[in-house]
């Protein structure tokens, strides 16, 4: 039996340059402020530290604090990219028809799309994550003094 070979025709929306300019402020918006949410969280395990390590949350707490460690890396990492890609939108509006290399933009520029959304996806379930991990904390705290 033969196999047919489908052809997969790819989607891609035509961009003006007006709006990848766009694009790229919204991500370097986002990231920025991610990046300064993320010194909070440092600031926030570091006035738990104590209970993070009490051995009922340590295995939990270990696993957020390496994650938040990790997209921390990947933050600074992407806004370097982004602020690259940025740069790199001149090539878009030079007014000189380099048809090979506008095109590689795009394709760069579709991936980006794919991989902040990817990446702030990823970023809020680390972050709902902590808040129930410390929200615990702070109930349990709450239950020991009002305990006798």
């Amino acid at each position: 039996m033969k196999s047919k070979k489908i052809e997969v025709r790819k989607y891609e929306a035509w961009l003006s340059a007006e709006t990848m300019h766009d694009h790229s402020q919204n991500w370097l918006s986002e990231l920025r402020f991610a990046k300064d949410e993320q010194l909070f969280f440092n600031d926030l395990v570091g006035a738990y530290t104590l209970q993070l390590i009490n051995s009922k949350h340590f295995n939990e707490s270990t696993k957020v604090i390496n994650k938040l460690s990790a997209i921390q890396k990947e933050t600074k990492e992407l806004i370097r990219t982004v602020i690259n890609h940025e740069k790199g939108l001149k090539i878009m509006v030079d007014g000189i028809d380099q048809i090979p290399e506008e095109n590689a933009y795009k394709d760069e520029h579709g991936k980006l799309i794919i991989k902040i959304s990817d990446f702030l996806e990823k970023y809020r379930a680390l972050k709902s994550k902590l808040f129930v991990l410390i929200k615990s904390i702070i109930k349990e705290g709450k239950q020991k003094r009002l305990l006798p």
